[in-house]
Parts: C-alpha cells; structure tokens; sequence
C-alpha cells in the first residue's frame, strides 16, 4: 500500500522566484523532506473555470500566464509526465453521488499548466519525473472548495499529493521590485499573516473559511480571493482524512506579500 500522502498550500511566487536563493532553497528542502509522491493533482490560483476541469494528460505545452517579463521567463519548460490514472480517479470522486456541486468534470486537453503550478514544482521536482494534474477552481466560494477538496481526500491514499498554490497575503501595489525583497512588510500584510498563522495552528476551520469576516485587513491582503482561494482545498482534503494537524514550513515575507506555507498530515 502507498504512504497516505501530506497535503500542502504553499505560496508560488511569480516567474523571478526561481531567481530568489532563499526561496528556492526552502521548497527544494520541503520536497526533500517529502515521500516521493504517486503523482500531483495542484489547484492553481491562476486558473478559475467552471464547472470543474482538467487539465491536459496528454502534454500540452505551459501556459506563460503572465506580461512583461524578460524573455527567458517565457523559455522556462517543465516536462512533468501527465496523470491520465489520476484523472480519472479525480472524476470519479468528484461525480460521485452525493456531490454538492453535482456537475460533470470537464477536460481541456489544450490546457498546460500555468505558472501557478510549474513554477514551483520546478524547484521541489526538478527532475520533473513526477505526473501532474492540474484542477480549475470552479468558484472562490471557501466553502464550495472546502467541499472540493473533502471529496478529493481519497486520493492521499494512493499517494497523491494535493497541492494548493496561491499566496498568503496577495496584494500587487505593495510588489515594489525596485526594493528590497526582505524589507520589513506592509502592516496590513503582517497582520493578516499572523491571523492566519494563530488560526491554522488552532484548527480553526470555521474561522479560516470566514477569513473576510474576521480576518484583520482581509480586503486589503486580498483586493481579490484567488490566491487565498487554493488553501480551502488543501484544508478539505485534510480535514477529510483526520483533521488539520500542520505545521508551517516556510514563513516571511517577499516584496511585502506573506509567503506562509502550510503542510497538513
């Protein structure tokens, strides 16, 4: 039988984090702490479709979801093998009788994975040897993906590692790349960190699901939910399966955006 596998929510970063030593260093170490997993199904902030779809398993190219950058951001590449298997079981758990959302799985094979996905699986995979999944979020509905997230549970025990990408505190007009990326964060940023640190180290699901209601500064580190929004599938498919121990595995601050990253089992 597989290792039941963790589930993790980690902050991704944009293109340059694979510039940034420190936090490349800290997921590389994260993956080497890890059981080699079955094979990957990630929740990416950056890709909203509803109903729910997949993404390719058949090896359709990255999708470089983002403007401006040099050139050879866009020449990165991350040749993960795909998970059809997975797919299949991913539709399976989530057309199940019972299902809240009760819809059809979609597929869309044209869709490769986005930077949300590859750019960090680049640094704890680098072989890029293990399959990947890639799961739309059909809402930003806490409770929606919660729901989502719980019906995906089953698959840690056949050694999936579910991960939720996003950020921990997500708001771009505090991203100045002119300064220093370790400079001392906004104190929106700060509070909103150490609310969510105090609330996950409690358990305190009902809290978290609420976050813009009882978050301090919930709107301002989150002008809009999506980067926030893949932490619900990470706590449904670990509450699920036993409840929400976790730990903190990587803490501070880039360019005033909170980096926080939960592993959960």
């Amino acid at each position: 039988m597989p290792q039941r596998a963790p589930v993790i929510y980690l902050s991704h970063g944009a293109p340059p984090l694979a510039d940034d030593r420190r936090w490349t260093a800290e997921l590389a170490g994260w993956a080497g702490e890890l059981a080699r997993p079955r094979n990957v199904l990630i929740v990416s902030a950056h890709w909203e479709d509803a109903p729910v779809t997949l993404g390719s398993t058949t090896g359709a190219p990255l999708v470089y979801d983002f403007w401006g950058f040099p050139r050879r951001y866009y020449e990165v590449t991350y040749d993960a093998p795909p998970a059809p298997d997975l797919a299949a079981d991913v539709t399976k758990l989530l057309t199940a009788p019972g299902h809240a959302a009760s819809t059809p799985v979609h597929r869309d094979e044209s869709r490769g994975l986005d930077h949300g996905a590859y750019v960090p699986l680049k640094e704890m995979f680098p072989a890029a040897d293990v399959p990947v999944l890639q799961l739309s979020m059909p809402t930003l509905d806490p409770r929606g993906l919660f729901e989502i997230g719980r019906r995906l549970a089953p698959l840690r025990d056949a050694g999936t590692l579910i991960v939720g990408s996003g950020f921990t505190t997500h708001n771009l007009r505090w991203f100045r790349p002119a300064d220093d990326a370790d400079a001392a964060p906004p104190q929106a940023s700060a509070e909103f960190d150490q609310w969510a640190r105090e609330s996950m180290a409690a358990h305190d699901v009902d809290a978290l699901l609420d976050f813009l209601a009882r978050a301090p500064a919930a709107r301002e580190a989150h002008p809009r939910t999506e980067h926030f929004a893949p932490l619900f599938v990470s706590l449904g498919a670990a509450y699920q399966s036993g409840g929400l121990e976790n730990r903190s595995v990587v803490e501070g601050f880039w360019f005033g955006l909170s980096k926080r990253s939960w592993q959960f089992g």
